[in-house]
Order: structure tokens, then C-alpha cells, then sequence
């Protein structure tokens, strides 16, 4: 049994996807790349798919993460090749490591994200984060499956800066960026949600929806605020692993000793 951890993008027009959209594309990606997958057991198996702390349907992401379980072993760069061909643009593995380590999910600490705020003058955007960041709380209402439900959206920040937008803008309207660093609490707090916050602390209310992109997700590094690539400790274990058996027949055979002529000798 292996375990294969990759990660893969939501960019375009697939940030409307839902996850269960995402699911039946990638489910259907791996019987077309032919990937061995290991299969729960039961009246009704399923591959064994780990799914972790998927964006909210119509964000954009970077780093969007899931596990895999193959019942034979394959070389992750190849696997995530085929994969990202099998998935539509937009949909695109962009690494794959194997996993030699536990928690992935509990890896995923935080996210950083981008919030692109067309018609928002930077400035605009500026006194309105100082206005969030200064509060002690800022209470928000989203609707949930159970109805409307009050939190706190200020406690889960723990980075937000404005600024203008890098882009030529021919028809020179305003456009402020907003970057967010935000734990992952119970309950979530979204970026849909920080953006309730602003409006309610500074009255900001962007002319057009938000265009929202996870840049990054994984640990938080509590003296830097920097969010930390989750899949590195698995590459720090892979490097650090001693050789297995087949590696060491392969390298005597390459330097011209098999295994029984060096053993056993003084």
C-alpha cells in the first residue's frame, strides 16, 4: 500500500466548481490515467480518496490538497503527469510527494489569501483594514444548514494588508488588493466573511463581487506569520529514510558486487 499526497489548482472559470464537482472530475481522472487505487471494502467500494479542507465554491486556490491510496506502487512525478492531463485546465496537480509522515490535514493550520477588490481605491481599503485590525471583535452572520449563525470573524486573523492593484488598468478605475493570513478555527472564517467584517467596522462595500484566490495553505509559523509548505516534511522524511532492501541489491549490482559475495566477509 501507498500513500501519494498531492496538490492541485482551482484557477479560472473551475473555481466555480463545487467539491463535489471536483470529485466526479478526479474520480473519473484516475480510471483514465489507469491508476491502481486501493478500495474500501463493503457492499459498495470506493477509492480511497482523503480530501482536506476544500475552498469555499467560487474561490480561486493554489493549494488545494488530497491523499490517495494505490495498491501498487507508482513514482509520484509520473502519476501526477498523467493525472494533471486526465483533469481539465484549470484543474492542475502541481506536486505530488508520498506520504512518510501522519496529519496531513492537521498540517493545514492556516491560508493565505488574496482578495482583489475592483472599483476600491487602495486607500479606501487601507483605513478599512485599520479600522478591522484595531476592533477586538467583529461579529458576523453567515447562513448555515442550521440557519444564521453569529461569530467572531477577527480572532482567526492573524495578517491583513491593503494594497494597489500591480496591474495596467487601461480604464483607470480603482482596484485594491487585500491579503489575508487566517487561522482555521471552528467555526471557519472565510474571506466572504472578513469582507462582512470590513463593511460592518469601516462600512466598505465593494461595487462588484470579490475575486478570491488561495495562495497558500499549511502551518503557521508563529514568530514569521509565514504559512509553511505542509508537504515538506514529507520530502525531509523521504531524503532522511534509510535505503530499503531493493536499493541496496541495486547499488551493489551497479558497483559489480552482489549481495552474497559481500556478505559474511571480514
Amino acid at each position: 500500500m501507498q500513500r501519494i499526497r498531492l496538490r492541485y489548482t482551482k484557477r479560472g472559470r473551475l473555481r466555480f466548481t463545487s467539491h463535489r464537482d471536483f470529485q466526479r472530475a478526479f474520480e473519473r481522472a484516475l480510471r483514465r490515467a489507469e491508476v491502481p487505487m486501493a478500495y474500501s471494502a463493503g457492499f459498495t467500494p470506493h477509492p480511497k480518496v482523503s480530501y482536506a479542507n476544500a475552498a469555499p465554491t467560487g474561490t480561486g486556490s493554489e493549494a488545494e490538497y488530497l491523499e490517495i491510496q494505490l495498491a501498487e506502487r507508482r513514482d509520484p512525478d509520473k502519476l501526477r503527469e498523467l493525472l494533471d492531463t486526465s483533469l481539465p485546465d484549470g484543474l492542475d496537480v502541481i506536486d505530488a510527494v508520498e506520504a512518510h509522515t501522519s496529519g496531513l490535514a492537521d498540517r493545514l493550520e492556516a491560508s493565505v489569501w488574496e482578495i482583489r477588490l475592483d472599483g476600491v481605491a487602495p486607500e479606501e481599503a487601507g483605513r478599512a483594514v485599520q479600522a478591522f485590525l484595531a476592533a477586538e471583535e467583529v461579529q458576523v452572520e453567515r447562513r448555515t444548514k442550521n440557519g444564521m449563525r453569529t461569530f467572531d470573524a477577527r480572532a482567526a486573523v492573524t495578517r491583513l494588508e491593503a494594497a494597489g492593484s500591480v496591474d495596467d488598468r487601461p480604464d483607470g478605475k480603482a482596484c485594491a488588493i487585500l491579503r489575508l493570513v487566517v487561522r482555521h478555527l471552528t467555526p471557519a472564517v472565510r474571506p466572504d466573511d472578513v469582507l462582512s467584517g470590513l463593511r460592518a467596522t469601516a462600512d466598505l462595500a465593494p461595487p462588484v463581487p470579490a475575486a478570491v484566490t488561495r495562495l497558500a495553505q499549511g502551518l503557521l509559523d508563529e514568530e514569521t506569520g509565514a504559512v509553511t509548505d505542509p508537504l515538506a516534511p514529507d520530502r525531509d522524511a523521504a531524503t532522511a529514510a534509510p535505503p530499503t532492501a531493493a536499493g541496496l541489491s541495486a547499488a551493489k549490482a551497479t558497483s559489480g558486487v552482489s549481495p552474497a559475495a559481500g556478505e559474511g566477509t571480514a
